[in-house]
């Protein structure tokens, strides 16, 4: 519940930060105000033996996030996604944050699969073996099935994970109004929207029936992709606080040792990874936003096997179109269409210049494309055209900073497998064969297609919505001049009736 009540858990939060040196590094990040930084270092400073000392080894943010426990671990990790918000430096150190704790016992595990499927375990799994894994939220069993001998992977929930989380998001609430109210120039950051974010990410992973539909849609999106494999969901064992899976059998995407041993050709896989990863972004406009070592394995026959499908990130049809835009001008060079793009889509206000903005896009460019062909990376493009869009007036789109975080970590793990891999080289076959799918003369009959049948489904709706849109619009304006009024009129009554009926339709779902 929130409310004051949980003040005490950001006197432990801040006696811990303070405790192994991280507040400054904080307070800097989110550019607190002198009041602001007073408030801190008041709930802070005074309770510092209070704070838990953490692992001197670790950095202090990392150190005081994980000394925290759980809910902390992971709000961390979804703040390394978002260098708008904590700065670069700060996002660094986050993402080298372990989601490694101590295993719960295996026969608590066992309860709460029984409890769950509702049948004996003897029944449902032959073996089922200690923690193989153990992250802040879940661990894995790898186990046998009784009926077909099929290895698995069984994920299960901490036990009342969900009660300690919902604890600390509470308190997360509260610290983001505090720094609105303590802080109005830290709004431009939207803390409120940042935790809602989190707290939409968490209620996602403490849900596995979730992950197991974000699971089953990727590979539906994907099962025709050469040399990817996902492990496939096992719905008859699967429920809220478990979720079963096929065993990933394979070596360790980040053992460049055990891939070598196995005869995989890593320069084959470092391509692999970073053309599957924009083909999911682009193609189908949902990806894998964790892909990271930890998460990949290469199969005997050389396939990459995807798992821990947590956080997935998703990207509507026409923002692909013009991410693709942005990249392909890019790499054709070409500033003056890559800043149109952007004034065309609004992301830059229609006050800008946009000679200006293109010749800010240039300086982001070239010095790019002046580097040795190995070292072009398209997540560093990506970054330096964040800062510029921040420096003319572009709003954050959280979809976008996930794909360009994914696109870093992406990019590290085929240089990882290949330090000699060309970026543009090997991305180039993948923007381009989207752009002329999506952008063109095909593409048009396509979307009027896809117009044409909204219109038809919904066709004996349309004078109804429009009405309704028309009333709507007429209650909630004080005062209408009567031209405007009759220029809406004609216009439902015209030509135009039917993008009219599209917005009705659109106001009236949602």
């Amino acid at each position: 519940m929130r409310g004051p009540h949980n003040i005490w858990r950001l006197i432990r939060t801040g006696a811990t930060l303070e405790r192994t040196g991280a507040m400054n590094l904080v307070l800097d990040a989110f550019e607190a105000t002198p009041t602001l930084r007073f408030v801190a270092r008041a709930l802070g400073l005074p309770f510092k033996w209070l704070g838990y000392k953490g692992d001197p080894s670790m950095p202090p943010a990392t150190r005081a996030l994980t000394a925290l426990g759980p809910a902390y671990i992971k709000f961390g990790q979804v703040l390394s996604t978002r260098p708008d918000v904590v700065g670069d430096e700060l996002a660094v150190q986050l993402r080298v944050l372990q989601d490694k704790l101590p295993p719960f016992s295996i026969e608590v595990a066992k309860a709460e699969v029984e409890r769950e499927l509702g049948l004996p375990l003897d029944e449902l799994f032959s073996d089922f073996s200690e923690p193989v894994a153990a992250a802040s939220i879940a661990q894995v069993h790898k186990a046998t099935l009784a009926d077909t001998g099929e290895k698995v992977a069984v994920k299960v929930l901490r036990p009342d994970i969900e009660r300690a989380f919902r604890k600390d998001v509470d308190a997360f609430y509260l610290a983001a109004r505090m720094v609105e109210l303590f802080s109005p120039g830290s709004r431009r950051l939207r803390p409120m929207e940042v935790i809602e974010h989190f707290d939409g990410v968490v209620r996602g992973e403490l849900d596995l029936r979730l992950e197991s539909a974000a699971a089953s849609e990727f590979a539906a999106n994907t099962k025709n992709d050469d040399g990817f494999q996902l492990p496939q969901i096992k719905w008859n064992l699967s429920a809220r606080r478990v979720m079963t899976l096929g065993w990933a059998d394979g070596v360790p995407m980040g053992d460049n040792d055990a891939i070598d041993a196995a005869g995989h050709d890593r320069a084959v896989l470092s391509s692999r990874v970073l053309q599957l990863f924009l083909n999911h972004a682009l193609r189908d406009g949902y990806f894998h936003a964790d892909m990271h070592q930890g998460n990949l394995k290469v199969a005997p026959n050389g396939d990459i096997i995807a798992y821990d499908f947590g956080i997935m990130g998703h990207i509507d049809a026409y923002t692909r179109r013009v991410y693709a835009e942005i990249l392909y001008g890019f790499i054709r060079r070409d500033y003056l269409r890559v800043a149109k793009v952007h004034f065309e889509a609004g992301y830059v206000p229609a006050d800008k210049d946009v000679d200006e903005f293109a010749r800010a896009l240039r300086a982001v460019g070239e010095p790019i494309f002046g580097m040795d062909a190995t070292r072009i990376s398209m997540a560093r493009l990506l970054t330096y055209l964040f800062e510029v869009t921040e420096r003319f007036g572009m709003e954050t789109r959280t979809e976008l900073i996930l794909l360009q975080r994914t696109m870093v970590v992406v990019e590290g793990v085929a240089r990882s497998l290949n330090p000699h891999i060309n970026i543009w080289e090997v991305a180039s076959p993948i923007v381009s064969n989207y752009i002329s799918k999506s952008i063109g003369p095909a593409a048009v009959i396509s979307d009027l297609a896809s117009t044409a049948q909204v219109l038809a489904r919904f066709g004996p709706r349309l004078p109804g919505l429009v009405e309704a849109a028309l009333l709507r619009q007429s209650n909630e304006t004080t005062i209408l001049r009567p031209t405007r009024k009759r220029w809406i009129v004609l216009s439902a009554l015209g030509g135009a009736a039917a993008m009219a009926g599209l917005i009705a339709l659109v106001e009236a779902l949602t």
